[in-house]
């Protein structure tokens, strides 16, 4: 499914359900040619987007441990998640970040090294499956800011959670791509909040 968002004037996207691939399209005046390129996605930052899935036991001081290696290193995180595992001693960590090949090897190599880190694993981007929630609240003080907002919503398959007198907040679950393309369609009304959780991720199939 691939669904067009167009507005006269004004770059608008497609956002497409199955690939997630994000597309520019740059309109003029009626009769005017219009322009399709693709926009820059998370994964086309740089080129060098990766995720890193991190086994850690549950120990006192492990994050602490860890989060001052990354940044003594001064490594380019992007995001970090962690929570609990099918294994109640062990904890999940993943980390996307923004570098070079050579850069995330020492990453690894570095973790690695830290006793309570069970298992690294680089997963692959085409092999796995990665989602992020975000929570963002903007204005929509007029019924016709509220449709808008409801309307986009429901494309994005989007959660109203809580409308106000001048607010409206809306949950959305996907990928950075998917709601960095949300967030650029609604920022125009005002948004007052966002919080996003990182990417939480897994491979697919059998693999572990």
């Amino acid at each position: 499914m691939c669904i067009l968002l167009w507005h006269q004037g004004q770059a608008s996207k497609t956002w497409s359900q199955d690939r997630e691939k994000i597309v520019v399209v740059t309109t003029t005046a009626p009769g005017t040619s219009t322009a399709l390129t693709p926009a820059t996605t998370t994964n086309e930052k740089n080129g060098e987007w990766h995720i890193l899935s991190a086994l850690l036991e549950n120990k006192p001081g492990v994050l602490f441990r860890v989060t001052n290696l990354l940044r003594a290193r001064n490594f380019n995180i992007e995001s970090i998640t962690v929570g609990s595992t099918e294994q109640a001693d062990l904890s999940r960590m993943t980390i996307t970040l923004n570098s070079d090949e050579r850069t995330l090897d020492q990453l690894v190599k570095q973790l690695r090294k830290l006793i309570d880190v069970v298992e690294v694993k680089v997963l692959d981007t085409e092999k796995t499956v990665y989602r992020e929630l975000a929570l963002i609240k903007m204005k929509a003080g007029d019924p016709t800011t509220r449709m808008e907002v409801t309307n986009f919503a429901a494309i994005f398959r989007a959660n109203i959670l809580d409308i106000g007198k001048e607010t409206i907040t809306v949950e959305l679950t996907g990928t950075p791509d998917k709601i960095e393309a949300f967030r650029n369609l609604v920022d125009h009304f005002g948004i007052t909040q966002l919080a996003r959780t990182g990417v939480s991720a897994l491979p697919r199939g059998a693999e572990l």
